[in-house]
């Protein structure tokens, strides 16, 4: 069995155990789009998202699935994230809690069972357009979701919604600095060398759509907190650098 029949199956078990566990990463994208053609990937990692106040019913769930905790990781580091181990084929399991903290911070604590089996479209939509170093794969994944999911107005679970977008981008001017370029970057590439990115039939364009997020970034509400950050501009550095949590 691959990683990515295991990962679902994970999470269903969750699901019957009333257990807030969801997919997240690449193999959460490749869930939500079932008729592109799978990205290639070299890792065979598993990425869920969950609640630091289900850390132990998580840990109970996936020991029982056979998965090896990390004892002493997880004691240090298990209120914000797990680390588990198939013994089967080694496959590595990460188990972020509450939010995502990387060149920025995303929360989704409060937004964990929106949807079945990923964590929501537009938060996984945000967690790849906050990589400031992107690479193709992100890009791969960016064009994927605004392929198959639509941009519209509200915050619906399953549409990339104009709501949510503001409320992350709309009080923080490092989140939208750094969203915006990524949109405009992608736009740029799917438009010239990454053409090939769009797979044949898509729903949605990602153009447009990766046009309208862009427009609506420009006249979403900001926050007093936003502006007076916006005056300073790219003097000061708007991101971290995450560094990977050894395990």
């Amino acid at each position: 069995m691959d990683a990515f029949t295991t990962a679902i199956e994970t999470v269903e078990a969750a699901n019957r155990k009333g257990v807030p566990l969801k997919l997240l990463g690449g193999q959460a994208i490749r869930y939500l789009t079932p008729d592109f053609p799978p990205r290639r990937r070299d890792d065979q990692d598993m990425d869920f998202a969950s609640v630091s106040s289900a850390r132990r019913p998580v840990a109970d769930l996936l020991a029982e699935l056979g998965f090896e905790g990390d004892r002493r990781f997880n004691n240090l580091h298990g209120h914000r994230q797990m680390y588990f181990r198939s013994p089967a084929d080694g496959t590595s399991v990460d188990v972020v809690m509450d939010r995502l903290n990387m060149c920025h911070v995303l929360e989704f604590s409060g937004r964990i069972d929106r949807m079945p089996v990923t964590l929501d479209v537009g938060d996984l939509l945000l967690s790849k357009l906050q990589v400031v170093e992107q690479n193709e794969k992100d890009v791969h994944d960016i064009v994927y979701l605004l392929a198959a999911h639509e941009v519209r107005e509200g915050d619906e679970p399953g549409a990339i919604g104009l709501a949510r977008f503001g409320e992350v981008l709309g009080g923080d001017w490092g989140w939208w600095r750094t969203t915006t370029a990524n949109l405009d970057r992608v736009v740029d590439l799917v438009r010239g060398e990454l053409s090939r990115l769009v797979p044949a039939g898509s729903p949605y364009d990602p153009v447009e759509q990766a046009a309208a997020l862009r427009r609506h970034a420009d006249a979403m509400p900001k926050t007093l907190k936003w502006k007076v950050r916006a005056r300073l501009g790219e003097r000061a550095r708007w991101y971290e650098l995450p560094e990977e949590v050894g395990h």
